[in-house]
């Protein structure tokens, strides 16, 4: 194993697969060699998938990642315009770990077209998207190129590449999800492109695999955005794919397990898939074995915890030097792991709604689990540890929003969240609040206000007020864009908008502290099972 971390990151062992006959195999009883045949190829993948512009995970990433062959499962960047600096530091970490490819991910279009291609000649490797498709530049509204900055985004997309790792050649294809241009900040950017159904991919993928093989390339990896479940299915349905490297869903796959992320093509071949959860916490190592017909006979996935490895002082300057240095802002004396999952309380985002909720004087503050992508480590805390608990540039916003409308969103997001295999879009963090809920039945059981002086108001959930009224403080996107929540309220009614995110008024907050930080603030979602007395 090639991760020198703690013990609790796995060192699974290899799974071994049968490398002759295999047509003729149950898909669900497979058998295994003792030891595969001497004739074989052997290489490893380092991958990762969904950082999210996150980037002290990726100064963490770049001293643990190895591989002969790395590639990203897409979502590395994050943010439209605002961000433009994380863009180039996403860039720079895609190069200095010599990411050779990734696939087109939605938050990679999160900016208009012209920066998203210059995102792309900055990077040294490929972008794939064999399922991206656009109108034409010429038959376009010139006011339109114009005002969303529209340019032939489609001609510096690859559909497949190819690749050398030691002296083999492997092929490459990238496939973009079927929702993409239904995820973006700014959806008028590119109202000239669409995306592919699941079947049309699918076709398309196959296509480009047997062109390959035609050309004596039998070792064929698809970079996929699609999500697990449009993963399994693609493995399933195409012949030739050995490793679907995913991303989208977040799934944090560990070891090799038949029918989660062991699968057979339709002539019998492994399929393998990997994903490596979200907001690089975590990256992957895929040791493979081929024979000399390309089909694996052997493989090992590892899985590598980020907050285990340290940050490189060389890659930190560079950062530094697109990002600015940091600011320190504080000591973070004791804090909880974090979540695991969205379900779960999450002691790190309750500390921002507390301080969101005391710095604008509001009765309630609110952040969606789904919104949260770091979490505060014990030590030193500065601006760019703080500012990673919430990459995307979201403005605080305050408005007074009514007790049935709060209450709605509430039970929308708890039956969204259990109704989904992956917990998502996630419970929400809050300051003022405190609720339970049924996992098993996904509802809200119970809810209370809690007033500046600690004293519980009990809300009738069944019968909510419409004339009660509540000073609600939370991010835009969460207040009035909607998405996987309901609108609290919309822009014309905000009290108030800062021109800056949580993270400044946390580190303010943190600042003007006297003493160490402890984040301990449990206890305010408590989970209700039907078999409670």
């Amino acid at each position: 194993m090639n991760f020198r971390i703690q013990n609790v990151n796995l060192n699974i062992p290899q799974v071994l697969f049968k490398s002759n006959s295999i047509q003729q195999q149950s898909q669900n009883n497979y058998s295994l060699e003792k030891s595969p045949q001497k004739d074989c190829f052997e290489m490893s993948v380092g991958y990762v998938n969904d950082i999210h512009g996150l980037t002290n995970n990726m100064m963490r990433i770049l001293s643990g990642i190895k591989g002969d062959l790395k590639l990203a499962g897409g979502d590395i960047d994050i943010g439209d315009e605002k961000n433009e600096a994380i863009h180039h530091a996403t860039t720079k970490f895609l190069n200095i770990a010599d990411i050779k490819a990734s696939v087109l991910g939605n938050h990679e279009i999160d900016m208009n077209q012209k920066s998203c291609i210059e995102a792309i000649e900055r990077f040294n490797g490929d972008m794939l998207a064999i399922n991206f498709e656009q109108v034409p530049i010429s038959e376009q509204n010139r006011e339109d190129i114009e005002k969303f900055g529209r340019a032939d985004l489609k001609s510096f997309l690859k559909k497949s590449t190819i690749v050398d790792v030691k002296g083999e050649k492997i092929g490459l294809i990238g496939a973009c999800p079927m929702d993409m241009l239904e995820r973006l900040t700014h959806p008028n950017y590119y109202t000239d492109c669409s995306i592919e159904d699941l079947d049309d991919t699918i076709e398309d993928i196959q296509e480009e695999v047997d062109k390959m093989r035609e050309q004596g390339i039998n070792k064929i990896i698809l970079l996929s955005h699609m999500g697990h479940k449009r993963d399994k299915i693609a493995a399933q349905k195409i012949d030739g794919i050995d490793v679907i490297i995913g991303g989208h869903t977040h799934e944090l796959i560990k070891d090799i397990r038949e029918e989660e992320n062991l699968f057979y093509s339709k002539t019998g071949e492994p399929v393998i898939i990997t994903e490596a959860g979200r907001d690089g916490n975590y990256f992957g190592k895929l040791d493979l074995s081929f024979n000399k017909e390309g089909v694996i006979t052997k493989a090992q996935n590892n899985i590598g915890e980020t907050r285990f490895f340290f940050k490189n002082m060389i890659n930190q300057y560079v950062f530094d030097k697109i990002l600015g240095a940091p600011e320190k802002v504080g000591y973070i004396k004791q804090a909880p792991p974090p979540p695991s999952n969205l379900a779960e309380e999450n002691p790190h985002a309750n500390f921002v709604c507390d301080i969101m909720r005391e710095k604008t004087n509001s009765d309630i503050a609110l952040w969606h689990h789904s919104g949260v992508r770091s979490f505060f480590h014990e030590g030193e805390l500065d601006s760019r540890d703080v500012k990673d608990m919430a990459p995307f540039l979201d403005y605080v916003v305050v408005a007074n929003v009514p007790e049935d409308i709060i209450v709605n969103a509430f039970k929308k997001a708890i039956k969204a969240t259990y109704d989904s295999p992956i917990l998502k879009p996630g419970l929400l963090a809050v300051s003022g609040l405190n609720y339970t809920v049924n996992p098993e039945e996904g509802t809200l059981t119970e809810m209370n206000f809690v007033d500046k002086n600690g004293v519980e108001h009990k809300i009738d959930i069944e019968h909510p007020r419409k004339d009660k009224t509540y000073r609600v403080v939370t991010d835009e996107f969460l207040m009035s864009a909607g998405a996987d929540y309901n609108v609290l309220a919309p822009e014309e009614l905000y009290i108030e908008k800062f021109p800056y995110d949580k993270d400044v008024l946390t580190s303010a907050y943190i600042k003007e502290m006297d003493e160490p930080v402890v984040i301990n603030q449990f206890g305010r979602i408590r989970y209700e099972h039907d078999d409670d007395d």
